[in-house]
């Protein structure tokens, strides 16, 4: 990944307080400016899943259990590449927590961000 600029809007539910994380890279490297709590993990988590679960690919529908994992929402929003990113992560279903838990690290950190309950 050449250029990464992203901003992460988390809260553990409708009425906690928001948590506002960016993640800054540049060929592969974390850069100033960056505030996540761990950037290194959250840009191995990008680089791994980033164009899978940024940018889905048209397919078949998917087989989800009916399972809830929380009320935790996060927005991603900003640039990869200078394609523009807006994504919403969820624990509404297993596939919403899969996707979250893969991106655990660029969403904080946090309990939540966790999966945790």
């Amino acid at each position: 990944m050449s250029r990464l600029d992203l901003t992460i809007r988390l809260r553990e539910d409708a009425n906690a307080p928001e948590h506002e994380f960016r993640l800054i890279a540049q060929d592969g490297r974390v850069a100033g400016g960056s505030t996540l709590p761990d950037p290194a993990g959250a840009l191995a988590a990008v680089e791994a899943f980033g164009e899978d679960i940024f940018f889905p690919r048209p397919g078949p529908p998917k087989l989800c259990t009916q399972q809830y994992g929380g009320p935790q929402v996060a927005v991603v929003t900003g640039s990869i590449n200078g394609r523009p990113v807006n994504v919403t992560f969820r624990r509404t279903d297993g596939c919403e927590i899969s996707r979250w838990r893969a991106m655990a690290p660029l969403l904080g950190g946090t309990p939540g961000s966790r999966g945790e309950t």
